[in-house]
């Protein structure tokens, strides 16, 4: 388990919490190396604080997302809906506001190790790629051609392949102005998502529909027509 935290007597307190349990927690005090550290360490989960003295942490789950989806935790001070929206937007699992108990943070760490699927696992290479600098797309190396929420939908069933999210989580990783939206827009998105990508494939059609539930995104079990 990796801790990014800058507050040393908070830092020690979660890493003996999570140690007590069982946990092997390494602890870097600030943001930059921790990209190339989770590149390198391949950890079981991430617990980032946003407020760190030299780098952003929006910026610094950004680049993580990049590249994995290892369960990531996001822990700060700030409050603001907007900033719990932006954070789940960017691909961040899980919100926790200071001042919290350390038994919380480790009760959502065994929660979300639960559901998260293990992302060290080998993944089909090459099938989906995301630049999420440009808002750009590409299926087995062909450009999608994607409007930015249609982009934003795919990239948060791409964070999470396999997993099951709701239209409520899907709306929220789509729209982060707080509008008043139907949750069966995202149905709209997903059949005009899933015709693109039949388009420049061929057939396939990775977006699987859970009644009552939501949808998910299944790189190893994509169907053909």
């Amino acid at each position: 388990m990796l801790i990014v935290e800058d507050e040393p007597s908070l830092a020690t307190l979660l890493a003996d919490t999570v140690a007590a349990e069982g946990y092997d927690p390494s602890v870097l005090a600030e943001g930059r190396g921790v990209v190339d550290w989770v590149r390198r360490n391949t950890p079981a989960v991430v617990l980032l604080d946003l407020n760190l003295p030299d780098q952003d942490g929006f910026g610094i789950c950004r680049d993580i997302r990049a590249f994995s989806n290892v369960p990531l935790i996001m822990i700060t001070a700030r409050v603001e809906e907007m900033d719990r929206l932006r954070g789940l937007e960017i691909g961040a699992d899980d919100y926790i506001c200071k001042p919290f108990r350390p038994r919380e943070v480790l009760a959502r760490v065994r929660a979300l190790l639960r559901r998260a699927v293990d992302w060290r696992e080998d993944r089909p290479a090459g099938v989906l790629s995301l630049d999420e600098t440009r808002f750009e797309a590409h299926w087995k190396g062909v450009a999608l051609d994607l409007t930015p929420v249609e982009f934003r939908l795919l990239q948060a069933l791409g964070h999470r392949p396999g997993r099951v999210l709701s239209r409520a989580q899907l709306l929220d990783a789509i729209y982060a102005d707080d509008r008043v939206v139907s949750d069966r827009t995202v149905d709209s998105h997903i059949k005009n998502l899933r015709k693109k990508i039949a388009d420049c494939s061929g057939g396939d059609d990775p977006l699987w529909s859970v009644y009552g539930v939501g949808y998910k995104l299944e790189l190893g079990g994509v169907r053909s027509a």
